[in-house]
């Protein structure tokens, strides 16, 4: 059994209402089960509800223990720690993993300035929970039992990791929050600090890295890809944010090999209706052109690999 469930799939903040109940409100958190190894990757406001299932599905069946993966620190990514039931009960283990980015404050440090008491009621040492922290650079884990997770870092204002877990043969991955990488110098002949080679060497280097990414998700089954905007919506002032639009998510998921996308990071202002009419729109520009499946990610949606 290989499975990944979507319990929050909303970019930058929670927009719970009667305008999001399709596709969701909850900001990211994927859950992904391999064998029995139970794997979480991020930690937003989703991670309450899938906190709730485990209590009620799992624990009749021993002490809750899971890899925590975070794709980076900023607060739409880790909002809802304080509010997974499993860290209040006797017994869990969590192994939390991810980048840090802010001088030398550690992992724990970072997750754990949520639970101080200006924030919430309960404290980091009165959780119940045995809970081992470790900070991740680009590597290769050996979770046991057939698990492998590679990691790859990805272009975002803070240092942020895509995931890739492989497992009996099949293969997931994840590159969110990414924006593509693009030359920073100037490129006009007419910019008075235009140099050639120096545009050149920029532009060689934004091919190189992007590529780089590419490689990290050729072939798998299922990428999970930041898509929070549109091509006319990046280009209309959201360069340097670090998202990516569906365009450019779609062609290098098509040009990788991927079987099977699912657009995530949903823009918070992004109707229901507005993402059916998306999500419609480009099953259609690719239809009979290319073997990748693609979807719009929904709350609540199980994919089995």
């Amino acid at each position: 059994m290989f499975t990944i469930k979507i319990w929050g799939d909303r970019g930058s903040m929670p927009v719970p209402g009667p305008e999001t109940v399709v596709f969701g409100g909850n900001t990211s958190c994927i859950e992904v089960r391999c064998g029995k190894r139970l794997i979480v990757i991020d930690a937003g406001s989703g991670i309450r509800s899938l906190g709730e299932w485990i209590v009620r599905n799992d624990l009749k069946n021993g002490p809750i223990d899971a890899d925590v993966f975070l794709t980076h620190t900023h607060w739409d990514h880790i909002m809802g720690f304080p509010m997974f039931t499993p860290i209040y009960i006797p017994g869990t283990t969590l192994r939390i993993r991810g980048p840090v980015n802010f001088e030398d404050e550690t992992l724990e440090q970072i997750i754990g300035s949520q639970l101080s008491y200006r924030y919430w009621p309960v404290r980091q040492d009165e959780l119940a929970a045995t809970i081992k922290y470790q900070s991740l650079k680009e590597t290769e884990i050996d979770l046991g039992d057939g698990v492998t997770v590679k990691t790859k870092y990805l272009n975002h204002p803070v240092l942020c990791l895509g995931y890739r877990i492989e497992y009996e043969g099949k293969a997931f991955a994840t590159a969110y929050d990414h924006e593509p990488f693009i030359n920073l110098f100037p490129t006009d002949p007419a910019n008075p600090d235009y140099d050639a080679a120096i545009a050149e060497e920029g532009d060689r280097a934004a091919r190189e890295e992007n590529a780089r990414i590419e490689s990290f998700y050729r072939g798998v089954d299922l990428l999970i890809h930041d898509t929070q905007y549109s091509a006319k919506e990046y280009k209309a002032g959201k360069t340097g944010w670090g998202h990516s639009s569906f365009e450019y998510a779609i062609n290098a998921a098509n040009r990788s090999g991927v079987k099977r996308l699912l657009l995530f990071h949903h823009d918070p202002n992004r109707t229901d209706t507005e993402l059916q009419e998306l999500e419609l729109f480009y099953q259609e520009k690719i239809h009979g052109k290319t073997g990748l499946r693609l979807d719009a990610s929904r709350e609540g949606m199980t994919i089995s690999l």
